[in-house]
């Protein structure tokens, strides 16, 4: 539980249980010093009063009228004064001093010091019969209202200590925590692939050399990312060249031969029907270079898309959605496409044209749906391309498949992001690219 405290809470605590445990020490101390120390206060009156019972007792055997002196005596007593005269003929009690009577101090206060018994009587003694006592009641309201006065004192000291003491720690951890909360939002930052901005340098020489360290770790991992982006970037740009020379090596030697091959299974079929040979084999052959050729553009089709640069991305993805459409017509497809696109050229229009293709390609093969919906939208300088559809979903380690990751690493190059979700029985495949990605990456200096 200690863990979970924030850093204030356990830089506070210790101090205010030190300060209060101080304050309960000073209360203990005065408890069991006190009394003694108001006894000893009081010691000196009291052996001075058993001297004024001893003359008293003097004077009376020496004195003629000794009842007459007594009175006299006890007529000389001021009420207010720690000395009264206690009769043994039944005459009314000298009253002790009520310390409840004290307004400044608090009855507590009185409890908690413990007051030990103070009063003390001498015997009056006359004709050698005992006639009274002289009783000694000290009055300790001003001793009381001192060590009031220094429990306070103490009290206020402990709050001022905490006070100043909390104050301290609360701008101490204020100016070791806020580099602290800098650095823990830039690790975020970088986590995130956010190296741009740096981390302030602030507080003491140790965060300050974590802050330093973490802005040279973004340094560093920005100018990863920026030779990663551009290998995959060239890594992308050859696998395109690939696909366009053998797109031209398909189109160029493979086309001509599927037409010669099918301009002669033509003339042998005008040749075979006077005679009335090879007619069906001539047909069949000739269906195959048919279906041979619709195979060889649809190869065409999928390496390079030639006419993106010809009728623009928008047109493109219209005519990839119509032949879906006429390949797979027990799927409804809907489609929201931005007419923005059109303005769209080079390797972005190409990405966002591989990843319609491949979405659709694997919702026709593998997601058994019955519906799907491609949206591409540009909004805030960002491309979002969405694919949807009612099919059973990717599997439970929704790993990218073979042409997917192809496309990750497409959306990768052009500093983008491509995900899987599984949303409401539906399946998204969203990619989010910066619409004003550039046609070339530079290389890393």
């Amino acid at each position: 539980m200690w863990r979970r405290l924030s850093f204030r809470t356990q830089l506070f605590l210790p101090l205010g249980a030190s300060l209060l445990a101080a304050l309960i020490l000073g209360g203990i101390l005065l408890q069991i010093f006190a009394p003694g120390q108001v006894a000893d206060e009081h010691e000196p009156a009291r052996r001075s009063i058993q001297t004024i019972a001893a003359a008293l007792n003097s004077t009376l055997r020496a004195s003629d009228n000794p009842q007459k002196t007594l009175d006299a005596f006890v007529q000389s007593l001021d009420a207010s004064t720690d000395i009264q005269f206690r009769r043994m003929d039944g005459g009314p009690p000298p009253s002790p001093k009520d310390l409840r009577n004290l307004k400044k101090v608090p009855q507590w206060f009185v409890n908690l010091i413990t007051i030990p018994e103070m009063e003390a009587a001498f015997p009056i003694v006359i004709d050698g019969r005992h006639v009274g006592d002289i009783v000694f009641f000290p009055d300790i309201s001003a001793d009381l209202f001192e060590k009031w006065i220094g429990f306070l004192a103490l009290t206020s000291l402990v709050a001022v200590l905490m006070v100043l003491t909390g104050t301290v720690a609360y701008v101490f951890a204020g100016s070791a925590l806020r580099p602290l909360q800098h650095l823990g939002d830039g690790l975020t930052r970088i986590r995130r692939g956010d190296y741009a901005r740096p981390i302030p340098v602030g507080g003491p020489p140790e965060i300050r050399q974590s802050c330093e360290e973490a802005n040279a770790l973004a340094a560093t991992l920005a100018q990863l990312s920026q030779d990663n982006r551009y290998l995959m970037h060239r890594l992308v740009s050859l696998q395109d060249d690939e696909r366009r020379d053998l797109a031209r090596e398909l189109h160029d030697e493979l086309g001509p031969l599927l037409f010669s091959i099918r301009a002669g299974t033509i003339a042998l079929t005008d040749a075979s029907e006077p005679t009335g040979h090879l007619g069906n084999s001539a047909q069949d052959l000739l269906q195959s270079v048919e279906a041979l050729q619709q195979t060889n553009r649809r190869i065409l089709d999928r390496l390079r898309p030639l006419y993106i640069e010809e009728l623009g991305l928008s047109s493109s993805v219209q005519t990839l959605l119509r032949n879906f459409r006429k390949q797979a017509p027990h799927i409804v497809l809907t489609d929201a496409i931005d007419r923005d696109l059109s303005a769209i050229g080079g390797p972005l229009a190409q990405t966002v044209y591989r990843v319609i293709q491949e979405a659709l390609t694997n919702v026709l093969r593998h997601a058994n749906a019955g519906n799907a919906h491609v949206q591409a939208t540009v909004a805030d300088k960002t491309l979002v391309v969405e694919i949807s559809d009612d099919g059973g979903g990717f599997p439970a380690d929704n790993v990218f498949g073979r042409g997917l990751t192809g496309m990750h690493e497409r959306v990768r190059a052009l500093s983008g992001s491509l995900s899987l979700l599984r949303v409401d029985d539906r399946t998204y495949v969203r990619c989010r690219l910066p619409a004003e990605t550039m046609r070339d990456v530079p290389s890393p200096g």
